[in-house]
C-alpha cells in the first residue's frame, strides 16, 4: 500500500512562490509515474505537471509552463512542485498521484489513470 503526503500549500500574494512537497511512503516503483492535479471551487479537477519516475521526464500544462517546475527526489521518495510567479487563477487545492506501473513515454493527463492520492494541499493567491 502507498500513502501519498502534501505539504507546502499557504496564502501567498501574486508573484509569489511556493513549493510544494509530495512524500510517498511503502514500496516505490521505477515505472511510476506521479503528477500534480489541482481543484478550484466550481471547477473540475485538472493535471498540473507529471514526471515519469524512471527518467525525470517531466510534463506541465501550458497555463504554468515556464513557472512551476516539478521535480523528484528519489532517496527520499518525494515529488516537489516549485511555484513561482504565482497567479490568482492558481489558486486551488493541490493534489499529488500517483501510479505504480505506466510504460508509456509521457504522462497521463486524466486522474483516472491515478492509484493513489494524497489528501490535498491549499494554495490561495491574493492579487
Amino acid at each position: 500500500q502507498v500513502q501519498l503526503v502534501e505539504s507546502g500549500g499557504g496564502l501567498v500574494q501574486a508573484g509569489d512562490s511556493l513549493r510544494l512537497s509530495c512524500a510517498a511512503s511503502g514500496r516505490t516503483f521505477s515505472s511510476a509515474v506521479m503528477g500534480w492535479f489541482r481543484q478550484a471551487p466550481g471547477k473540475e479537477r485538472e493535471f498540473v505537471a507529471g514526471i515519469r519516475w524512471s527518467t525525470a521526464d517531466t510534463y506541465y500544462t501550458d497555463s504554468v509552463k515556464g513557472r512551476f517546475t516539478i521535480s523528484r527526489d528519489s532517496a527520499r521518495n518525494t515529488v516537489l512542485l516549485l511555484m513561482n510567479s504565482l497567479k490568482p487563477e492558481d489558486t486551488a487545492v493541490y493534489y499529488c498521484a500517483l501510479r505504480r506501473f505506466y510504460f508509456q513515454d509521457y504522462v497521463p493527463k486524466i486522474s483516472d489513470e491515478y492509484e493513489y492520492w494524497g489528501q490535498g494541499t491549499q494554495v490561495t493567491v491574493s492579487s
